[in-house]
C-alpha cells in the first residue's frame, strides 16, 4: 500500500497512474515507442482548459529560446514540457507528489526529452535552487493548495533573477462564499487555501514585483468546463483524460467546479508580473 507523505500527497497520489496512462494511449491506437509530447496533453495538464490554457499563458510574455523556467507544482509536467519543445526553454519542473515527479520523468523520456526537461520532488516552500536561479517562474493552479501566500511568493521572487517574469495561472476565492466540495485540489476544506485575487495581486506588489497583465479568465474557464461536462455526458469519459487524476470522485468535481463558477465562488485569473531590478 502506497503510504502518503502529507494530506497535498495522499490527495494527488494515485498509485499505477503511469500503467492508467499509458494503457490509455494503446487504447487510443498510439505507438508508445513513437509518442510526441502533443500525445498527452490531454492528460498531463492537470489545470483548466488544458494546453489551450497553456499556450495562452505562454504567450503573454515573450518566451524566447535558452530562457531558464521554473514550473512550480508541474504535475506530470505537461506543461514544462511543452515550454521546452514548443519555445526552446531549458525548463525544470518541481512538485510535492512523489508519484507525479515520477511518471513526468517517465514520460519526458517517452517523447524524447529526458535531459532536456528535469523533474525534481520539491516544496514550493523552500526550493532547492539558489537565489536569481531563472529568468521565468511559470505556475498553474499550485497556491490555492499553500496557506502561507507570502511564504509562497517570496519564494518565488528568492529564485527568480532581478527583471525576471512570474507567469501564472490560478484559481482564487471569489465573493460568493466557500466552495462546494469535492474539487480537483481537494476533497474538503482542510487542504484547501482560496484567498482573494487582489490578497495575491497586493502581496505580489509588496514583494517587488510589478503587474505587467492581469485577466479574469472566469467566463472562459465556465465555458470550458461546461463544453467538457456536456461531451462527458453524450459519450463517456474518454480513455485519455484528466480524470484519470481525480478518482473515483471525477464526476462530483466537474459537477462542482461548474457550480463554484456559476456561483462566482471561485474565479480564475491569468497573470503576468516582473521581479524589479
Amino acid at each position: 500500500m502506497r503510504k502518503a507523505q502529507d494530506p497535498i500527497d495522499e490527495h494527488y497520489g494515485r498509485g499505477g497512474l503511469l500503467d492508467a496512462i499509458l494503457n490509455a494511449l494503446e487504447k487510443l491506437g498510439k505507438d508508445l515507442n513513437e509518442l510526441v509530447p502533443s500525445d498527452l496533453a490531454m492528460v498531463d495538464e492537470f489545470h483548466i482548459r488544458g494546453r489551450e490554457a497553456t499556450v495562452e499563458l505562454a504567450n503573454r510574455a515573450s518566451l524566447k529560446r535558452g530562457l531558464r523556467v521554473l514550473d512550480v507544482g508541474s504535475g506530470l509536467g505537461g506543461s514544462t514540457r511543452y515550454l521546452a519543445s514548443e519555445h526552446q526553454c531549458r525548463a525544470t519542473g518541481i512538485d510535492l507528489t512523489k508519484e507525479y515527479v515520477d511518471v513526468a520523468n517517465a514520460l519526458a523520456e517517452l517523447v524524447g526529452l529526458k535531459g532536456v526537461v528535469e523533474f525534481h520532488q520539491s516544496s514550493a516552500l523552500e526550493m532547492p535552487f539558489a537565489e536569481d536561479s531563472f529568468d521565468v517562474v511559470w505556475t498553474e493552479h499550485v497556491q490555492m493548495n499553500i496557506a502561507d501566500k507570502r511564504a509562497f511568493y517570496k519564494e518565488i521572487a528568492r529564485v527568480l533573477a532581478p527583471g525576471g517574469r512570474l507567469l501564472f495561472h490560478d484559481i482564487f476565492q471569489g465573493a460568493g462564499g466557500p466552495p462546494h466540495y469535492p474539487v480537483p485540489w481537494a476533497e474538503d476544506s482542510s487542504i484547501s487555501f482560496l484567498t482573494l485575487p487582489e490578497t495575491v495581486r497586493r502581496i505580489l506588489e509588496e514583494l517587488g514585483f510589478d503587474i505587467l497583465d492581469w485577466e479574469d479568465k472566469t467566463q472562459h474557464s465556465l465555458d470550458w468546463f461546461a463544453a467538457t461536462a456536456e461531451k462527458i455526458e453524450q459519450s463517456g469519459p474518454p480513455p485519455l483524460g484528466i480524470h484519470l487524476l481525480m478518482g473515483d470522485t471525477a464526476r462530483n468535481k466537474l459537477k462542482n467546479v461548474i457550480a463554484n463558477l456559476k456561483e462566482a465562488r471561485i474565479v480564475v485569473v491569468q497573470a503576468l508580473a516582473e521581479k524589479r531590478n
